[in-house]
C-alpha cells in the first residue's frame, strides 16, 4: 500500500486483522511470565561436537532421542513457553510417532524454527560478518509453517573490538536491515519473528563501551523494522546480556550489569513488543540466572517480559552427565534439566537469589 506522498505504509499494513492477531497471540504466548525458551536449534555438526566431547556418538538417532528428552521431560512445560528447533528436528518424531511440533504444542510449548543459513565475512571490515539465507527464506518459512512451526529465530552475530573499530557502521546497518527483512518475510508467511542481534561476550571492552554499542545496534534494528513495515507487536527480541568483554580489566557488580541492560532498553526498546528472551552466550547457568534475576529486579519502568532463551547454559551440564558413560544418560539428564529450568524460571520472575559474586564480572 502506498500513500499519495509516495511513502510506504508502516506497522504491518500488508497483514490482515486475523494475521496480526495470530502473530500477536504467538508473541504473547512466548512472553508468558515465568516461562522461557529452550534453544535447541544447533545443527547436526554443532550438537555433534558437544556429543563427541563427552563420548556420545553423533548419530541422527542420538540427536532425536536427546531432543525428545528436552521436549518430554516431566514438568518442563511448567517453565517453558517455547522451543527453537533446527530444521532436522522439526521433521523428526518421538517414540510414539508424533512429530515434535505436535508433541510441543500439546504441552503448551510453542514450536519454532531456525531458518538462517551460514555466516559470511564482510570484506574490508576487519572480520565483521552477516548471516546468509534471505533469498530462499519465504519458501522455507511456508514449509516450516505447514509442518507446525509458529515462530522463527534469526541470529546476527557481532563482535566488539574497540582497537579495530568493530562492529563497523556497515556491519551494524547490514545485519539490522537483514533482520528487518527477515522479520517482514516471516510475518508474511505466518511465522512470528524473533530477532537476535548477538553481540559476543569476547573482548576487552568495558561495560560502558558495551552499552554504547548495544544502543547503536538496537536503535538501528528497531528503526529498520519500522521502516520495513514490520508489525512490532507480533515480534520478539532475543538479545545478548549487555556485559563487559570477558577479558575486560575492570570489575563490575551484577547490579551494575543489570542497570546497564535496563538503560539500553529504556533508550530504544519499543513498548509495542511484549518481551525479550536473553541468550546465554557462553555464560554458565549460575551467571546467566544471576544476571537475568538482577535485570528483572532493576526493571522499574519497562512493560516488557524479560526472560531466557538458553542453549549452552542449560545443555552443557546435561551433557557432562554422559562423560565416560558412552551413551546418553536420558533419565538423569531429564531430572537435571527440569531443576535447571526451575532456576531459569525464578530468574525470569526476578526471584532467583544468587550466591554473592555469581553474576559479577571479575577482572
Amino acid at each position: 500500500m502506498v500513500h499519495q506522498s509516495g511513502a510506504f505504509s508502516v506497522g504491518g499494513t500488508f497483514l490482515s486483522t486475523a494475521e496480526k492477531a495470530a502473530l500477536e497471540e504467538t508473541a504473547a504466548a512466548v512472553a508468558t511470565f515465568g516461562k522461557g525458551i529452550t534453544a535447541c536449534d544447533e545443527g547436526p555438526a554443532t550438537i555433534g561436537g558437544r556429543f563427541e566431547k563427552v563420548g556420545v556418538e553423533n548419530t541422527e538417532e542420538n540427536r532425536r532421542k536427546y531432543r525428545q528428552m528436552l521436549f518430554e521431560a516431566p514438568g518442563c512445560e511448567n517453565y517453558l513457553s517455547a522451543a527453537i528447533l533446527d530444521p532436522e528436528t522439526l521433521y523428526q518424531k518421538n517414540d510414539e510417532g508424533k512429530p515434535f511440533p505436535q508433541v510441543l504444542t500439546e504441552r503448551g510449548i510453542v514450536p519454532g524454527i531456525k531458518p538462517h543459513l551460514k555466516v559470511y565475512t564482510l570484506p574490508g571490515t576487519n572480520g565483521d560478518t552477516v548471516m546468509q539465507g534471505l533469498d530462499s527464506l519465504a519458501a522455507r518459512c511456508k514449509e516450516y509453517y505447514d509442518n507446525g512451526a509458529r515462530f522463527a529465530k534469526w541470529r546476527s552475530p557481532l563482535v566488539i573490538d574497540m582497537k579495530n573499530r568493530c562492529p563497523t557502521d556497515l556491519a551494524i546497518k547490514a545485519n539490522m536491515h537483514d533482520l528487518a527483512r527477515y522479520a517482514l518475510i516471516c510475518q508474511s508467511e505466518g511465522l512470528m519473528p524473533i530477532v537476535e542481534p548477538d553481540i559476543s561476550l569476547s573482548g576487552t571492552h568495558t561495560l560502558e563501551e558495551a552499552v554504547d554499542v548495544n544502543i547503536r545496534v538496537q536503535s538501528e534494528l528497531f528503526k529498520a523494522m519500522i521502516d520495513h513495515g514490520v508489525y512490532m507487536a507480533g515480534t520478539t527480541l532475543k538479545p545478548n546480556i549487555v556485559n563487559p568483554g570477558k577479558n575486560c580489566p575492570k570489575s563490575y557488580t551484577v547490579e551494575e550489569i543489570a542497570e546497564a541492560n535496563i538503560f539500553v532498553f529504556e533508550q530504544s526498546f519499543p513498548v509495542a513488543m511484549k518481551g525479550a528472551n536473553y541468550l546465554s552466550g557462553g555464560q554458565t547457568l549460575e551467571q546467566a540466572a544471576a544476571r537475568l534475576s538482577a535485570i528483572n529486579k532493576a526493571n522499574k519502568k519497562g512493560p516488557w517480559n524479560l526472560s531466557f532463551s538458553w542453549s549452552q547454559a542449560l545443555q552443557l551440564p546435561l551433557l557432562d552427565l554422559c562423560k565416560d558413560k558412552g551413551n546418553l544418560q536420558l533419565e538423569d539428564m531429564s531430572k537435571l534439566y527440569v531443576e535447571e529450568l526451575k532456576i531459569a524460571s525464578a530468574a525470569a520472575k526476578g526471584e532467583y537469589e544468587w550466591t554473592k559474586g555469581d553474576g559479577d564480572h571479575k577482572a
